[in-house]
C-alpha cells in the first residue's frame, strides 16, 4: 500500500482500485469502515442511485463483496455470487433504498 494512504483508505481493501473507489465516494461510501458496515449489496443499490443502473454488473458487485470479505472476488464461490446478485436485484424490482 503506497504510503500516502491511510489503512482505512477504500484502495487498500482488495478489488478496490482508483475507478472503483472514487465511484464509492461518489455515493457517500468514504471508508474502507464504511464499505464494511453498508455491506456489498447496499453499497451496489447506492452506486445504482448516484451513477446509474449500468454503474453495477456482476463483477462489480462480487468485487465489493470481496472488498468486504477481505479477499479477491474469485475467492467468493460462484453460488455466493449468484446470491448476491438475486438479492440486488430484488431490491431493484421492489423499489427499496
Amino acid at each position: 500500500m503506497p504510503a500516502h494512504e491511510p489503512s482505512g483508505s477504500l484502495e487498500s481493501l482488495p478489488n478496490i482500485g482508483p475507478e472503483c473507489a472514487k465511484a464509492l465516494r461518489a455515493a457517500g461510501i468514504e471508508t474502507a469502515e464504511e464499505l464494511r458496515d453498508v455491506g456489498s449489496v447496499e453499497a451496489a443499490a447506492r452506486l445504482r442511485r448516484a451513477l446509474g443502473s449500468d454503474a453495477v454488473c456482476r463483477s462489480r458487485l462480487s468485487a465489493l463483496e470481496g472488498a468486504v470479505r477481505g479477499v479477491r472476488w474469485h475467492a467468493i464461490p460462484k453460488p455466493e455470487r449468484d446470491e448476491l446478485w438475486r438479492e440486488l436485484e430484488r431490491r431493484r424490482r421492489s423499489g427499496s433504498p
